[in-house]
């Protein structure tokens, strides 16, 4: 139960859009101090909270952010710089399951560590301090493209998964010698200057409530029809969105599915021959080389708001390679949780980082289960937002959880091979061969440059990132063996 005591906080709303709101409400979540906190709803417009307790109206869209501003730390080390260090007390909050930081600026790193600690809502026991990754900045769209200068994006480290929680406390502190350096020219000769706050401006904690589902209606059409019996002189634009994520997979499962069944390899060739005709070689035509298609669970399934992404898909031309990656939210979690987590996930990517949609273009959990990302249609190539400089001519597949010193699961594993043997083969790619890529820029290569890479790619074989995990990344030449005997090669 959350504190009576707390005093009440300020608390600007956020819309629906990617996009922050400065117009500030008051609301009754409780916290120990005065921090400000900022909450992202899902409402059409700015409007007075009610307590937290309040059910949800049917009309509106399930979820929450909570948005609290850090504040600099004091330290028994006074040699530390006044920003060194920041932070919030251990504090009361509403309900969360996600947890993540954000600031201004997405061309800014965090250099430094970031620890929180957090309650469980249901025993009132706090964790022990948190790891939150840090280098989460080549997890993004590519340089120069409209996504990634829209304005709205912010610099952010991963999210972390630490399950229903009512209190948090966090602190972030600077390396050491993370301060900007510049020699200056003065009268008196050249002089090296200390710039700026070792810490990125505008840091900021961001509380998921991925919230729950919204009930299924019999169709995905009856969803649109009940929003404009609810608001019959606007647009329904989470029941359109719907309408139109659910339509993208036409031809793969009826409409308003909420799970893309798996198909046998003879059924999934000749599907191959209805998908990509067009694009079919002659060898192709004759001996189609494509892994039976996997089931993969639809955004429907996993019980997306289709409000909060921005309505327009946006496609690349094919798929030539793979990056897997990890989450890096943490293994705490129950497959039957992993709806949620994606939906937290979903949620940071766009109301916190402000991304077009979440990133990844699927997502695999310990239980091998697949889940479709970013809207657009599974069988189509979808542009994402998962590998700095190399999102044109490829798709991003995300393993939830974290794997620099824990081993994926043989499911998870599995579950990587079945998707990439199916979905490269719609574009008669061998997994376990190479391929071109141009590089888009801000990675480990100059823009323009082709770069040689595997089919199947760990994201660090494009960047200077840990991601996949290394325990992830050495299970990747069996995935690629794996893949290819699926295809049947």
């Amino acid at each position: 139960m959350l504190s009576a005591r707390a005093p009440t906080a300020y608390a600007p709303t956020k819309t629906n859009a990617p996009t922050k709101t400065n117009a500030p409400t008051k609301t009754n979540a409780p916290t120990k101090t005065n921090t400000p906190v900022t909450t992202t709803t899902p409402a059409k417009a700015p409007a007075p909270a009610e307590p937290p307790t309040r059910p949800a109206p049917a009309a509106e869209a399930p979820g929450s952010t909570q948005s609290l501003p850090l504040e600099p730390l004091t330290h028994p080390d006074r040699t530390l710089a006044p920003t060194a260090e920041q932070g919030l007390p251990r504090q009361d909050v509403r309900h969360f399951s996600l947890v993540g930081v954000i600031w201004d600026d997405p061309d800014v790193e965090l250099h430094g560590r970031v620890q929180v600690r957090t309650r469980a809502a249901a025993t009132g026991t706090w964790s022990g301090w948190q790891d939150v990754d840090t280098h989460n900045a080549d997890h993004a769209a590519d340089p120069d493209t409209a996504e990634r200068t829209s304005g709205r994006v912010r610099g952010a480290t991963a999210p972390l998964w630490v399950g229903d929680s009512d209190g948090v406390e966090v602190r972030v502190r600077a390396d050491a010698g993370a301060h900007d350096h510049r020699v200056e020219e003065t009268a008196r000769g050249p002089r090296t200057v200390t710039a700026g706050s070792p810490l990125p401006s505008g840091m900021r904690l961001e509380l998921v409530d991925p919230g729950t589902p919204p009930e299924a209606a019999s169709d995905v059409t009856a969803g649109a029809a009940r929003a404009r019996a609810l608001a019959p002189t606007a647009e329904p634009v989470a029941a359109l969105a719907a309408v139109d994520a659910s339509a993208a997979n036409a031809g793969l499962a009826p409409f308003g599915a909420t799970e893309i069944p798996e198909l046998t390899r003879s059924q999934t060739e000749r599907e191959l021959l209805t998908l990509e005709a067009p694009e079919l070689t002659r060898e192709q035509r004759a001996k189609p080389k494509i892994g039976p298609r996997p089931r993969i669970v639809t955004r429907r399934g996993w019980g997306a708001n289709e409000s909060l992404r921005e309505r327009k898909f946006v496609y690349t031309k094919k798929v030539k390679a793979a990056f897997v990656h990890h989450t890096a939210s943490g293994n705490g979690y129950r497959c039957a949780q992993a709806p949620s987590v994606i939906r937290g996930i979903y949620r940071y990517h766009v109301l916190s980082m402000g991304w077009r949609d979440i990133g990844y273009n699927f997502l695999v959990d310990k239980c091998g289960n697949i889940y479709e990302g970013r809207a657009g249609g599974v069988a189509k190539p979808v542009l994402g937002a998962h590998t700095l400089g190399f999102n044109t001519n490829s798709m991003g597949i995300a393993v939830l959880g974290s794997f620099g010193s824990t081993k994926p699961s043989a499911s998870a594993v599995k579950g990587i091979a079945r998707l990439t043997a199916w979905k490269l083969g719609l574009h008669g790619a061998n997994p376990r061969g190479k391929t071109y890529l141009k590089s888009g820029g801000g990675n480990l290569y100059r823009k323009g440059k082709n770069v040689r890479l595997n089919v199947i790619s760990g994201h660090r074989d494009g960047f200077p990132t840990a991601c996949p995990g290394w325990q992830l990344y050495r299970k990747l030449g069996t995935t690629r063996s794996t893949a290819a005997r699926y295809q049947g090669r």
